[in-house]
């Protein structure tokens, strides 16, 4: 079989289905994609919201905290309850109609049936947290698995004790970070693996008491790549005074003016065999992936933590144990053979377009919130061979009878669920971090924009109020509401104002640094600001006389000076 330029029926712009692509396709029995991977990977995004939380009343008129905006049409429960036996998901079963198009009888189906109000797997303790996986004494933590005394972080897994960190595996003890792996004690640092005790470094491996390092490995007692003695270094580290936000603000710009001088590698990853994409780590033959551990043979692939994930294309978060899934989203934890379903998790296997289906469910099509099911259609149950007949009479029913949204794109089967669709808006989702459009763009594009009301805080205290050290700091800055110097007017989704809870304080105190002057949400994204995006360019080595050419996430526009693996293996200390 031989490659195929099409043409993207949302945005018009050729993209190319290679031989393996049009393999996986016969191998799941989908038809090839009428999207490009952009537009696809866009159009999953607007079906979740990733770390935003508001008020909704559940279905008992109580107000509860929720991932969906009051005004969304759908219908919650609060996560216990939607795990009890207190109600049953197929009481809204109903027949398939060939009078409708399948979509337009999903959605009605999807405003029936009580949604989880945020998607969590057996957390202890965290109850401000959502789209995790057995959290444990957690705090606004959002997309993360296995974590423990964690707080306001986003994208983990298997660590404790982490505040304001993004992007961050097997770690410990932590403080604001990006993209952090086995590190312990590491502070204001950004691509660093196996580290202890490293401050304001980037791109380091192997290393310990560092300050302001880049691209060292195996390293000791370093301050701005230079080496010390070990009394050295503590009578610098003294002397630059960490526990102090001032000082912790002009050290942090030095360190970044420090850090551009120096080459990045193309890619953030390690221990990789045949992949392409970025932060990708124990993983091979995985192309186009963006923050993948222990993947194998993937495609189009986002954000899997916890491996492992293999034989599979288009799937984005989770992927836990999960093998054989296609324009997916949110799904994990030993699956099988799922495509086009979204928030659906726990051993459950061939689901096709299913929603909220969780716990060794099986053999479901069009389904919202079942659990230990198997033979279902629109939430209703039939025997084994009766399934069997009516799924290929829906599939040629969704092939002659299309949906079209509002932009006159064609839905058939093997297309993802509709954006217009979507109970998170635009605004509110994930594809707002990583495609901006403004309100405009979004209603003409026929998607759906939700203002957030404007919030009453009297604020007790003023950021430049709070002390400049911690040790200056006792208990009654826990009934402080502190504002935030933005004001809820910068582009940041600011609050306005925030809370010092008694576990960061702890934590502040432990490590002995000072207390934040902005909101969680500002914070969030000085750190997002840091990550590379999921999208690649072709680009050569920036090293004068080399001719190799890669695809990074680094856009050419960039001021970072990019490097192939082996001119930065060369330059690396």
């Amino acid at each position: 079989m031989q490659s195929e330029t099409r043409q993207c029926q949302n945005c018009k712009k050729d993209f190319v289905i290679e031989p393996d692509d049009f393999a996986f396709y016969e191998k799941m029995k989908v038809p090839a994609p009428t999207w490009c991977p952009e537009c696809r990977l866009q159009r999953r995004f607007a079906w979740r919201n990733e770390w935003k939380l508001m008020r909704k009343k559940d279905i008992h008129g109580k107000e509860i905290f929720s991932m969906y905006h009051e005004d969304s049409p759908v219908k919650i429960l609060e996560v216990a309850e939607w795990y009890s036996d207190s109600w049953d998901p197929m009481e809204y079963g109903k027949e398939y109609d060939f009078s409708k198009s399948f979509f337009e009888q999903f959605k009605e189906l999807l405003h029936q049936v009580p949604l989880m109000s945020r998607p969590l797997i057996n957390p202890i303790r965290s109850d401000f947290s959502s789209n995790a996986t057995e959290p444990k004494d957690c705090y606004l933590c959002f997309a993360a698995s296995y974590i423990e005394n964690c707080a306001y972080s986003i994208w983990g897994a298997k660590s404790k004790d982490i505040v304001d960190c993004y992007i961050f595996n097997e770690s410990e003890l932590c403080y604001d970070c990006v993209d952090i792996t086995k590190c312990y004690k590491t502070l204001f640092s950004v691509s660093c693996e196996d580290c202890n005790e490293v401050v304001f470094s980037k791109n380091c491996v192997g290393c310990n008491n560092c300050f302001g390092c880049i691209n060292l490995k195996n390293k000791s007692y370093h301050i701005f790549n230079e080496p010390c003695s070990k009394e050295k270094y503590a009578e610098k580290l003294k002397e630059f005074g960490i526990s102090s936000r001032k000082n912790i603000e002009t050290l942090r710009q030095q360190a970044i003016d420090f850090w551009i001088k120096f080459p990045n590698k193309y890619i953030h990853g390690r221990h990789n065999q045949d992949v392409s994409g970025n932060y990708i780590y124990n993983s091979k033959n995985s192309k186009h992936c963006w923050r993948l551990v222990g993947g194998e043979n993937l495609k189009y692939c986002q954000n899997f933590t916890v491996g492992p994930a293999k034989d599979s294309y288009d799937h984005s978060n989770f992927g836990n144990g999960s093998e054989l899934i296609y324009e997916s989203l949110g799904v994990g934890k030993g699956v099988y053979d799922v495509a086009f379903s979204s928030l659906s998790f726990g051993s459950v296997s061939n689901l096709r377009y299913c929603f909220g289906c969780l716990q060794n469910s099986s053999f479901l099509f069009g389904c919202i919130g079942l659990r230990n099911k198997q033979y279902c259609i629109l939430n209703k149950r039939y025997t084994k061979e009766e399934y069997e007949a009516l799924v290929p009479k829906i599939i040629a029913h969704m092939n002659e009878m299309p949906y079209i949204d509002k932009k006159g794109c064609v839905y058939k089967y093997g297309e993802f669920f509709p954006t217009e669709m979507s109970p998170t808006a635009y605004n509110e989702s994930f594809a707002q971090d990583f495609f901006p459009l403004t309100k405009k763009e979004v209603e003409e594009q026929g998607f759906v924009w939700r203002e957030q009301k404007n919030k009453e805080f009297n604020a007790t205290k003023s950021s430049p109020e709070l002390p400049d050290y911690i040790k200056d700091v006792d208990d009654s800055i826990l009934k402080e509401v502190i504002s935030c110097p933005h004001a809820g007017k910068c582009e940041h989704e600011c609050n306005g104002v925030f809370k010092i809870t008694k576990q960061e304080l702890q934590f502040y105190k432990k490590l002995n640094i000072p207390l934040p002057q902005t909101c969680q949400n500002c914070r969030h994204y000085a750190r997002f600001a840091w990550r590379n995006p999921p999208k690649l360019w072709h680009r050569s080595c920036m090293r004068p006389g080399c001719t190799n050419e890669f695809e990074t996430s680094y856009a050419p526009d960039r001021p970072e000076i990019v490097y192939c693996e082996s001119c930065y293996q060369q330059e690396v200390a």
